[in-house]
């Protein structure tokens, strides 16, 4: 039974390390596609939020748009 565990925790355990490569290499190929956008003009940190605000549901959006408002207008920023 002890080995069954022992291959069982190696398999997982080498599916993670797998899994880490594979994150590792797709890190790699959004940052290349960020560098791209730059060499065209485009400003990578902009990308950067328009990705994060398209993640976000509307209602989430709306709800932080209309914060981001009121802190701008408290703060006069606007």
């Amino acid at each position: 039974m002890a080995e069954a565990t022992d291959d069982r925790l190696r398999l997982l355990i080498e599916r993670i390390e797998r899994l880490e490569e594979e994150k590792k290499g797709i890190a790699d190929d959004i940052r290349d596609v960020y560098a791209e956008g730059k060499a065209v003009g485009y400003d990578p940190k902009i990308m950067r939020q328009v990705v994060k605000l398209r993640k976000m549901k509307p209602d989430e959006r709306n709800e932080m748009e209309l914060v981001l408002e009121t802190y701008r207008a408290a703060l006069g920023i606007g």
